[in-house]
Order: C-alpha cells, then sequence, then structure tokens
C-alpha cells in the first residue's frame, strides 16, 4: 500500500511538472502579449497574468474596466484591449457592451503606464437574438484592416470592423453573421485561408464543463466558414481543435502565439485542472498544422527516446567504439521451425560502459539499433524554469548521469554528471509539422538564453549547433519513444 501512495504520489507531481507553473489562474484569457520581455494575459474580471518566461505565472496584470472575456493585441507601438461589459447572462442578462482602449504598455510599473478612455464598438440590447460579449481582435496581414468577433451561443456570432489608428467602428460598419453554436471566437489567417475558432460546449461547471474548441475556414474573412466536412460555421459547422485530456477539462478561449518560423503555441483556458483543486488555468500548448487544418499538440513531458535526425534518419549517439553482440542464435539456413523459440537480450549497459572513456565523450549520429549509447533519457528539470509551453530538458544517456551539453565553439558533447549548468538545459519545443526542435538553453561564452542555434545535422553523421531553419531538415528530430527493451 504504502509503494500505491508512493506511485500515486509521483503521478501528481509529474502531472503538476508539465502544467503551466506558479498561480496561472485564470478564466476566460486574452491571447498572448508580449511587452518589454514578458508575457501577458487579461482575463475576466479584470486584472490578469504576468511571466517573465512564458512557463511561470503569477498575478499582477492591471486592466480597467471588469467585465468579461478581453482580448489585447499589439499595433504599432501601442497595445488595444478590447472587453465585454456585462452581456453573457451576467448581472444585465443579455445587455451587452464592447469596449476598446489603449495603452503605451502592459507593465503597471511603467510611468507610460496609462488606459484611454473607453470607447464603445457594439451592443446588444438583451431583446434580439445576440448577445456583445466574448471579444477578439484580428488584424488582417493581407489588408491591414482590423476586425472583431464576438457573439456567445445566445444568437449568432458577429464580425464587425474597427479602425486600427483609433479603435473605434469604421464608420457605416454592418455587423455580419458568420457562425452559431460557440462563443468566445477567434481569428487567425495561415497560407490563404482565414480560420474562425470557437469554443463550442457549456462552460462555468468546473469538471461537468463540456468546453471544447472548433475551426472553419474561409478564403474571404466575412466566411462563409467551413468545416473539413463542408458544413458551414453558420448553420453549426466545426472541427475539432482541442478536448478535455491530459485531467484537465473545458478548454476554451483560443489564443494563437508564433513564437518563431514553424513554431507555434495556443492557448486557452482549462475550466477545471484536477491536479490544481479544480481550479480553471491558463494552458499552453504546441500548435500544430495537418493537412490545413489547426490542431492541438500534446505537451512534451520526456521519458525515455531515440532521438532521430529528420534529415536521414540516423539517430544521435555516444562516439564510442560499437560493441558486437554475442551471437548465440541458429544460422538462417540451418533454422528448425519446429524448435522452440526463446527471447534474447538486448545489449545492456554494464556490458559496453567500462569501455567508454571516463571523461567527455563526443556525440555522432548512426543507424538505430537500439544500443545503450543510443537511447537518451529526457528529464524535466522545472526549477530551472521554462519558456511558452514546458519546462527545461535535460538529457542524458539512460541508466547513467552522463549528459549532453554545447560548447562554446558551438558544437555538443556528453559531460560525465549532469551539473546544472544552462550549456546542460534543453529547450524542446514541437514544430507545427510534428518533428522537434532542440535548443540549449545557452552556449558557453554567448550572453544571455540562446533563441538562435539548435541541434542540426551539418551530416548525415554530424550533429552540430547551428542557426535553427524550419525550412530544412537539417534543423528537425523526431523523438521515438523507447519502452523496456
Amino acid at each position: 500500500m504504502k509503494r500505491l501512495y508512493t506511485l500515486l504520489a509521483l503521478t501528481a507531481m509529474t502531472a503538476s511538472a508539465f502544467a503551466q507553473t506558479g498561480a496561472p489562474y485564470i478564466h476566460d484569457p486574452s491571447t498572448l502579449a508580449e511587452c518589454d520581455g514578458k508575457y501577458y494575459t487579461f482575463g475576466t474580471g479584470g486584472g490578469g497574468l504576468i511571466s517573465d518566461d512564458g512557463w511561470a505565472w503569477h498575478g499582477g496584470a492591471v486592466r480597467p474596466g471588469g467585465g468579461a472575456a478581453p482580448d489585447v493585441m499589439k499595433i504599432g507601438d501601442r497595445y488595444l484591449i478590447i472587453y465585454g461589459a456585462t452581456g453573457g447572462g451576467l448581472g444585465g442578462g443579455h445587455n451587452g457592451r464592447i469596449l476598446t482602449m489603449w495603452n503605451k504598455t502592459l507593465d503597471p510599473k511603467s510611468p507610460d503606464f496609462r488606459f484611454s478612455k473607453p470607447v464603445e464598438v457594439c451592443s446588444s440590447d438583451g431583446l434580439e437574438d445576440q448577445d456583445a460579449i466574448d471579444p477578439c481582435l484580428f488584424l488582417d496581414p493581407n489588408t491591414g484592416r482590423l476586425w472583431v468577433t464576438y457573439g456567445t451561443y445566445f444568437g449568432s456570432i458577429r464580425l464587425i470592423e474597427l479602425d486600427p489608428t483609433t479603435g473605434r467602428r469604421v464608420a457605416g460598419n454592418k455587423e455580419r453573421d458568420i457562425a452559431i453554436d460557440c462563443e468566445a471566437t477567434d481569428l487567425i489567417y495561415r497560407d490563404g485561408w482565414y480560420y474562425l475558432l470557437g469554443t463550442h460546449g457549456t462552460c462555468c461547471d468546473g469538471p461537468n464543463s463540456t468546453y471544447n474548441i472548433v475551426v472553419g475556414r474561409s478564403r474571404n474573412v466575412e466566411g462563409p466558414y467551413l468545416d473539413n466536412m463542408g458544413r458551414d460555421m453558420l448553420h453549426g459547422g466545426g472541427r475539432m481543435v482541442v478536448a478535455a485530456g491530459d485531467r484537465k477539462y473545458g478548454p476554451g478561449h483560443f489564443g494563437r502565439t508564433i513564437v518563431d518560423k514553424g513554431v507555434e503555441v495556443m492557448s486557452c483556458h482549462f475550466e477545471a485542472d484536477l491536479d490544481r483543486s479544480g481550479r480553471s488555468v491558463l494552458g499552453i500548448l504546441p500548435l500544430l498544422w495537418h493537412n490545413g487544418w489547426p490542431v492541438a499538440g500534446k505537451p512534451f513531458r520526456g521519458g525515455d527516446y531515440e532521438i532521430a535526425s529528420e534529415r536521414r534518419g540516423y539517430s544521435l549517439e555516444l562516439a564510442v567504439d560499437f560493441v558486437r553482440m554475442e551471437r548465440d542464435i541458429e544460422p538462417f539456413f540451418r533454422i528448425d521451425p519446429n524448435s522452440p523459440v526463446k527471447r534474447l537480450d538486448c545489449q545492456k549497459l554494464d556490458e559496453v560502459e567500462p569501455s567508454w572513456p571516463k571523461g567527455n565523450i563526443r556525440v555522432r549520429c548512426s543507424d538505430y539499433m537500439f544500443r545503450p549509447h543510443q537511447l537518451w533519457s529526457i528529464v524535466a528539470v522545472p526549477e530551472k524554469g521554462g519558456y511558452l509551453s514546458a519546462p527545461y530538458f535535460k538529457i542524458m544517456i539512460r541508466g547513467t548521469h552522463r549528459a549532453l551539453a554545447a560548447t562554446a565553439d558551438k558544437e555538443l558533447t556528453t559531460v560525465p554528471e549532469y551539473d546544472g549548468a544552462d550549456n546542460q538545459l534543453w529547450r524542446i519545443e514541437q514544430l507545427t509539422d510534428g518533428t522537434y526542435r532542440i535548443m540549449p538553453k545557452a552556449i558557453p561564452g554567448m550572453k544571455g538564453d540562446n533563441t538562435r542555434y539548435c541541434l542540426y545535422s551539418a551530416g548525415d553523421s554530424t550533429p552540430t549547433l547551428a542557426p535553427y531553419d524550419f525550412d530544412s531538415d537539417n534543423s528537425k528530430w523526431q523523438l521515438e519513444p523507447v519502452g523496456d527493451l
């Protein structure tokens, strides 16, 4: 029984290690915004969260006006904030107002921190089949026009246009219905398509909330938005992006953040995180694209892996002598099909490790043969901080303390003992195509955290560190789980 309790405790610790750390408690979060090296998100009721690295979050963001479901966007050198005042069945029922305001900074400690007077851009009277709440901002990268989607299950989702220089409604603009059966919508653009993300299901009921996020797409920002089966979102269509899972219920309020080319994350809230007392929490997940559709990835949790280059498929390994396995098997030309078969052991670590050099050992890539020098344990080190969507990791030869490290000449080595140095910490991000980018936190001799150089295949057998390039398979790796062998 004691062992069972220990396993349960370890499971809970492992689960919480891969959720946003600190105090990430929020409901209806805005899309993440970056300001002076920090990340911000705002939620219902005023206020919001701040993070220095995108991993550890705490309160302290300031937004006046109260209300619900804000959004924020940087336009030029200012930040535009939009939010709903009442509506959504809150307070005054479905009498809703949506307002915008500007600020030069999101840092409440800055002398420039000052919100402009809120300006109403739309409203609902509680009688019509519409509810002015849950607004989202979208600046069209093709035209520079600024759009807002808003609405809930009480009627339709609507689209209006704002002036990106004033944040006011464009004169003469008429709202347009573009979806039903969802709320907390968001618009994004990619590769010639406009995508409408909507939150479907029920909210605000903790572990009984059925919230999930669906999507449709259109060649025109004004729609129609169709799902993968051709169903119009104005008639209730929508393809699933993310649902409940990982002991968390009710994902809603989608936001997209582009970290780098091919590196994207989505933000949302989860209505109830069972590892955090069922509280509503901020979630940040890898955002993948499959056949032109956005799909939420899974948080990378670490474990035992083969690390294979996308360039050729060769595996990262210690540059040590290949040790042959003893052949106690029948030659293929003398096999007796009637004789019993037995399970043979794989090569064991203790059979080969004594022959390895005791100091640093460089790495190379070669054919994968699930030998001990090719098996890597990737372990989260949350106390060392993190980045958007994950903590830093250490990468070690399985069953040893030997750790992968970056060198001052931008090469790779392994050190006999992991000691927590920044050049032994690794940032592992799933790319939009499902492969992985692996970057050292720091490179000796370079100032600050590394955000440029990644694990890179300079040749089929030659791993090194080089500038990340999403358009080259040299920058990409596959992480193939390795179980008991």
